[in-house]
């Protein structure tokens, strides 16, 4: 039997995911509009951005800055980009 609490805490985490990563990905990188005819392409283009969500959110920042204000940052400042990534020393 679900409890009403458990039913709710099930909800809240749902919803943070869409909100979180599912959003993210559709609204600020068009991800939906993407798509291509050649076979495997549309999956390494996702792995890309996965991976480039991953590292903004790994990176070191200041508290109070978006995700999205991190990103446009570093679009700005690409050697401090590489070298966040380790390929620049």
């Amino acid at each position: 039997m679900t409890t009403p609490q458990q039913l709710l805490k099930y909800v809240r985490g749902h919803w943070q995911v869409e909100n979180s990563l599912h959003f993210v990905k559709d609204r600020w990188w068009d991800e939906d509009r993407r798509w291509t005819r050649r076979a495997g392409l549309a999956e390494r283009l996702a792995s890309l951005v996965n991976v480039a969500l991953t590292l903004l959110r790994l990176t070191p920042h200041k508290s109070n800055q978006p995700l999205r204000a991190r990103a446009d940052e570093l679009c700005w400042n690409p050697l401090r980009a590489l070298k966040l990534i380790g390929a620049l020393d």
